[in-house]
């Protein structure tokens, strides 16, 4: 009788320790077979992208190329440029462009969405209406279009070929208007802003800037019949700091700079401030919004509310300026 218990009881043991290892498998299955993370990093898309004829350009073929830049965790830059060694570039295009899903980007346009799709090294730009697809013939000349697909490379763009202009928009209102571009590398650049429809001076404006040109945008600020231009640029650095340099026509003659106060002569404007500024115009005000830091704050996590502070252009005793309106504050969403 108890050889026959022994013999049950090992029998026990040896049937638990298999049903043991067994669910020890199960469970290195289960937690081998768990999908990974796969969601591709912005950084992967990163680069310079060309048109198929890029590989013909020794042999004078016409291409363009796609340089994208990241800006934050969920946006990058999207720049076009084309050969212009032997003649004006053909396409030029700026913008900045907002994760939609793990490999697509979305901007807006004149109103129309552009969609920009990343697969395996490659970069289709296209609308995302068909009907869309002319508002990118604007920024091409003799009826050229930069939508379609572009693919990667592991080298530098040819300097030789390509148009070295960083920043450049073509401004106009009241058939007075202003081609603004950037130059160089590193921090300092050379802003150009040449006007045109001028009846006295469209002579070239030179300016060397610390930081780079952002964004540049054209209106009537003081209801004058003329147009105002501003150009918003960012510091190098961590910190970003924005500025805006301006511009407002004499009476459709010529041009004068507009005096834009530093944000550290207003004390209650000035509180948490530590860059990372936007600006934009509307209707006949500058806006210029940001996150506010409290004590203690990262530069790179700001906890503070959104400040906003609102900007009316006015005369002056020496040039025209912008003032201070109204500044408010309000938490984010």
């Amino acid at each position: 009788m108890n050889i026959l218990k022994k013999i049950a009881l090992t029998l026990i043991i040896i049937i638990t320790a298999i049903s043991c290892n067994n669910q020890d498998k199960t469970k290195t299955t289960e937690r081998t077979s768990q999908p990974q993370n796969t969601t591709p990093s912005i950084s992967n898309f990163v680069g310079n992208y060309v048109s198929e004829s890029y590989t013909k350009k020794s042999e004078g073929y016409d291409w363009i190329a796609v340089s994208v830049n990241q800006l934050s965790d969920s946006t990058v830059h999207i720049s076009v440029r084309s050969r212009m060694d032997k003649k004006k570039p053909s396409c030029t295009f700026d913008a900045d462009a907002i994760k939609i899903s793990n490999n697509q980007f979305k901007s807006n346009v004149d109103g129309k969405l552009i969609i920009y799709t990343f697969n395996k090294g490659s970069i289709n730009i296209e609308p995302e209406k068909n009907e869309d697809k002319y508002i990118l013939q604007y920024y091409c000349s003799g009826g050229g279009n930069f939508s379609g697909d572009y693919k990667k490379i592991n080298e530098p763009l040819d300097e030789k070929q390509i148009d070295g202009r960083v920043f450049i928009k073509t401004l106009s209102l009241q058939n007075i208007g202003f081609d603004v571009s950037t130059t160089g590398k590193g921090s300092i650049q050379q802003l150009t802003i040449q006007p045109f429809g001028l009846k006295i001076d469209n002579n070239k404006i030179t300016i060397e800037i610390d930081g780079s040109v952002t964004n540049a945008e054209v209106e009537d600020l003081n209801a004058d019949g003329f147009p105002e231009l501003l150009i918003y640029t960012t510091s190098a650095g961590s910190g970003s700091y924005g500025n805006v340099i301006g511009y407002s026509v004499n009476a459709g003659k010529s041009i004068s700079q507009i005096y834009f106060p530093p944000i550290s002569d207003n004390p209650k404007a000035n509180k948490g401030y530590m860059g990372h500024d936007e600006f934009a115009i509307v209707e006949t005000t500058l806006v210029q919004r940001f996150k506010t830091y409290k004590e203690g704050d990262a530069n790179s996590n700001p906890t503070g509310n959104i400040r906003q502070i609102q900007y009316k252009l006015k005369d002056g005793e020496a040039s025209r300026k912008f003032i201070i309106d109204k500044i408010i504050e309000y938490p984010e969403k």
